[in-house]
C-alpha cells in the first residue's frame, strides 16, 4: 500500500530542519520504502515535508515517521500519516 506523510514544521525551526537533513536523507535512502519526497515551501524556504512510502502496513509507516531523524529532532508541529492511492502520474 502506499502511505502519505504529510508533516508540518514547527514555525522558526528551520535551523533544526537545516541541521538534521543529511541523516533524514539517509534514513530515507536507507529504508528503501520511499517512493517520492519532497518539501512543502513558503517563499522558497522549506515548512514541513510531504513523504509518500510503499509499505506493508499503515503501522510500518507509522514507525517510520517515528525514527525519521526530522521527527526525532522535535521539527514537526504536526503528522498525518494517511493511506493514499496513485491515480495520475
Amino acid at each position: 500500500m502506499r502511505v502519505a506523510l504529510i508533516c508540518h514544521d514547527k514555525p522558526g525551526h528551520l535551523q533544526t530542519r537545516l541541521d538534521n537533513r543529511t541523516a533524514h536523507l539517509a534514513h530515507i535512502e536507507a529504508s528503501g520504502v520511499v517512493e517520492m519526497a519532497g518539501p512543502f515551501l513558503s517563499d522558497g524556504a522549506m515548512t514541513g515535508s510531504l513523504v509518500v512510502l510503499t509499505v506493508e502496513t499503515l503501522k510500518e509507516a507509522q514507525d517510520w515517521a517515528a525514527a525519521d531523524p526530522y521527527a526525532l529532532a522535535g521539527l514537526f508541529e504536526s503528522v498525518t500519516i494517511s493511506e493514499w492511492k496513485k491515480v495520475i502520474g
